[in-house]
């Protein structure tokens, strides 16, 4: 059967993460990626969580507190756009993982940006390891969706072939605007 975006998403970043790496997860949500990267880079490592919602840093931080994988974590209350001030310049990525549209269950009025997420994909690229991995799950069936859709579409086309992969993964036949999954590898 095939998976979801969400579970294939999971499958390319497990591939390449390891205990002790430093990870981001530039929209945090309700914390279930953040959770499951926190899982992936063990108690030596560190992922880098991030959300403008207050709600999202209470809902992530009561389930990693409940999981026991806090201690791995550093979230931020602000937005991915900010990750080029908030983690190193020297720091080396392993993956990063974006979910773009809006906070479940909350306010749809609240929603990712394309600049915003221009600038947060530019500050993870320098960052970015040989083999690292950038995942956007791009839901875009609300008010300003289609906008940051194809923000991506061409931002993934413009990286060059020679230092980037990049994959697409969609269900074409299904109704209700299913997300779309990207995938960048650094070569």
């Amino acid at each position: 059967m095939l998976q979801t975006a969400l579970h294939f998403s999971h499958t390319l970043l497990k591939e390449v993460i390891q205990v002790g790496d430093i990870v981001v997860d530039a929209t945090m949500g309700n914390g279930n990626d953040t959770a499951f990267l926190a899982e992936l880079v063990g108690s030596t490592g560190l992922v880098y969580a991030f959300d403008v919602q207050e709600k999202a840093l209470i809902n992530t931080e009561k389930k990693l507190t409940e999981l026991g994988l806090k201690d791995q974590t550093t979230l931020l209350h602000q937005g991915h756009e900010t990750l080029g001030e908030a983690i190193p310049e020297e720091t080396q990525l392993t993956a990063a993982i974006f979910n773009l549209g809006y906070l479940p269950k909350s306010d749809k009025q609240v929603i990712t940006k394309p600049d915003t997420t221009k600038k947060a994909l530019d500050a993870l690229l320098a960052r970015l390891k040989p083999k690292g991995r950038i995942i956007l799950v791009v839901y875009y069936g609300h008010t300003g969706g289609e906008a940051e859709l194809a923000l991506v579409q061409e931002y993934s086309q413009k990286l060059p072939q020679e230092e980037y992969s990049v994959l697409t993964y969609q269900f074409i036949n299904q109704k209700n605007n299913p997300p779309i999954l990207f995938c960048f590898e650094k070569k």
